[in-house]
């Protein structure tokens, strides 16, 4: 079995960097045979800006562009996505978000026209979500971050095109816990990776809401 596992963060020595780490030891403790690829969007200097090609993409008048065509297959290689990001603003970075305009596009995630209506083409994928914030449970739970970002990654992306959101986990900071906890914690994520059913038991599947500690600079 084999994963990508995406990273949105500027910094190498971020926690997000440290908790993708975890979650890749997992994965090879669980099993060496099975593989993963990091695709660290910062380092391999992504663009995340939806342009005319992307447009053209969209409106199925033009070829998909390269790097795109390489994120796609990249993605077809794998039998699980691991997107492992920061919460900026009670979402994903524009960075991840803007691979996801881009990459995931009509024709290959979906396909969409007036006539056939909506097909979804991504049913063989499983999703695995790991968001790491700088708010406590309380903020989330309070103000209904929890059930907006759901809504809108969970449901609004992943479902839309039928892939399977297997794992949505919320790592949040205390600053008083340690590290390590919240180190485990992807451990867990990763070691369970190929063995979770894409029905959502195993580990509670998209309602598993872990609130684990992150550190400040997450």
């Amino acid at each position: 079995m084999h994963a990508l596992v995406v990273v949105a963060h500027p910094k190498p020595e971020s926690f997000t960097h440290h908790i993708a780490a975890s979650l890749t030891r997992g994965i090879k403790a669980a099993n060496p045979a099975d593989t993963f690829e990091i695709a660290d969007l910062f380092a391999e200097s992504f663009d995340p800006r939806f342009n005319a090609a992307d447009h053209a993409v969209h409106d199925r008048i033009g070829p998909v562009p390269e790097d795109i065509a390489a994120e796609q297959a990249r993605i077809d290689r794998a039998d699980a996505l691991v997107l492992v990001y920061p919460i900026y603003w009670w979402s994903m970075p524009g960075l991840l978000k803007g691979w996801i305009d881009r990459v995931f596009a009509n024709g290959w995630a979906y396909d969409y026209n007036p006539d056939t209506g909506l097909v979804k083409k991504l049913r063989h994928l499983d999703v695995h979500l790991v968001g790491i914030g700088g708010g406590d449970e309380g903020t989330y739970e309070r103000h209904g971050y929890f059930n907006a970002m759901k809504t809108q990654i969970d449901h609004g992306i992943f479902d839309y095109c039928g892939a399977r959101v297997v794992t949505s986990r919320f790592l949040l900071a205390t600053q008083l816990q340690d590290p390590a906890a919240h180190l485990d914690a992807a451990f867990a994520i990763g070691r369970g990776l190929f063995n979770q059913s894409s029905d959502g038991k195993a580990g509670k599947g998209s309602s598993d809401l872990a609130m684990v500690a992150a550190m400040s600079d997450h």
